[in-house]
């Protein structure tokens, strides 16, 4: 009998294991809610919190690599994958409340948090709420730093959205979306590199449960302008907190610019530019997004807080806020603060 290589490959395929899903969901119920969590690994307490629409899904390539030097918290934020998606509170600030609850329940008194998107500016809100319990940031194209979004979720936040998701699950259109997002590719749009992620979110919205979370999710933080709140006003607060930021630079998102405009004002941040890469860069290049986080929790101290430091910079207040700064970075702060998250 002749054994072609075709056959041979097709038995090995048949053969091969089934990769490892990493580590499955857990739950627990705060304050009557079901909140969803994957746990890995031994070692201080590394949190991953993802973006608007998403998952702990997302990290699932990261989470084995990462729990052999950390004991990794992944949480399905409320109103995302598979946890309680009740009508409440989806503001950023509630969300850090969430986060804090749940790393109380697990017995975690503190963590460095690493967020992306609207993650990242969860992960902020926690450590301006929660200084003593934060003992780094790791940013990755994180929400609340300036107005500009991608034009879609800004359409998304308009009145008749949910009609407009609705429409996207209707047969055949997944069909169009998919042939746009491949002439998108083709022409090498910044849209391009991030649209199959993006289509991944909308088919994560089965249901209109998932669909009215993720719209309230959505209007907490984005309307018809732009992103309506902001860390920049807060950012001198990080002095002493060791934080990273990482962008890839052709990020349809959140633009690259942000990236650059948040390490300016965050005192002491480290910055790394993913060339290529859009709004997932740990997707795009997941080895070097590990080697990075490895390297980094394991070369700086955890922030060290006191309440004297905390105040004296309170007291001090942030650079530019005085009456003898220059106009343009006066009307900029205070712009950034009519966007403040509190």
């Amino acid at each position: 009998m002749v054994d072609f290589p075709e056959a041979r490959r097709a038995r090995a395929a048949r053969l091969r294991p089934v990769a490892d899903p990493g580590p499955q969901l857990r739950y627990r119920v705060v304050h009557g809610y079901r909140r969803a969590f994957r746990m890995a690994g031994r070692g201080p307490a590394l949190v991953l919190i993802h973006g608007i629409g998403d998952s702990s899904e997302t990290w699932a390539e990261l989470i084995p690599g990462l729990a052999r030097t950390h004991t990794v918290i992944a949480p399905d934020l409320l109103g995302h994958g598979a946890s309680d998606k009740p009508r409440a509170d989806y503001s950023v600030a509630a969300y850090a409340n969430g986060v804090r609850d749940l790393l109380t329940t697990l017995g975690i008194e503190s963590a460095t948090l690493v967020g992306h998107s609207l993650g990242g500016g969860v992960a902020m809100q926690f450590a301006y709420q929660f200084p003593e319990r934060t003992e780094r940031l790791i940013l990755v194209g994180a929400g609340g730093v300036g107005r500009e979004v991608n034009p879609a979720l800004r359409l998304v936040s308009l009145p008749g959205a949910h009609l407009a998701l609705s429409a996207l699950r209707l047969p055949g259109m997944r069909l169009q979306v998919g042939l746009a997002i491949r002439l998108m590719k083709i022409l090498n749009t910044d849209l391009g590199q991030d649209a199959p992620d993006l289509l991944h979110l909308v088919d994560a919205l089965p249901d209109d449960t998932s669909r009215n979370a993720f719209i309230r999710t959505l209007r907490a933080v984005v309307d018809w302008r732009g992103q309506v709140v902001t860390m920049l006003d807060r950012c001198y607060l990080t002095a002493g907190m060791p934080t990273m930021l990482l962008w890839g630079d052709r990020d349809s998102v959140v633009p690259v610019r942000h990236a650059y405009g948040a390490h300016e004002a965050m005192p002491g941040s480290r910055l790394e530019i993913f060339e290529g890469a859009g709004h997932f860069p740990f997707h795009t290049d997941p080895a070097r997004f590990l080697a990075l986080v490895e390297e980094f929790t394991s070369t700086t101290a955890p922030a060290d807080w006191s309440r004297d430091h905390w105040r004296a910079l309170l007291r001090e207040g942030r650079p530019g806020a005085y009456p003898d700064a220059p106009e343009g970075a006066v009307a900029e702060l205070r712009e950034a603060s009519e966007r403040s998250a509190t």
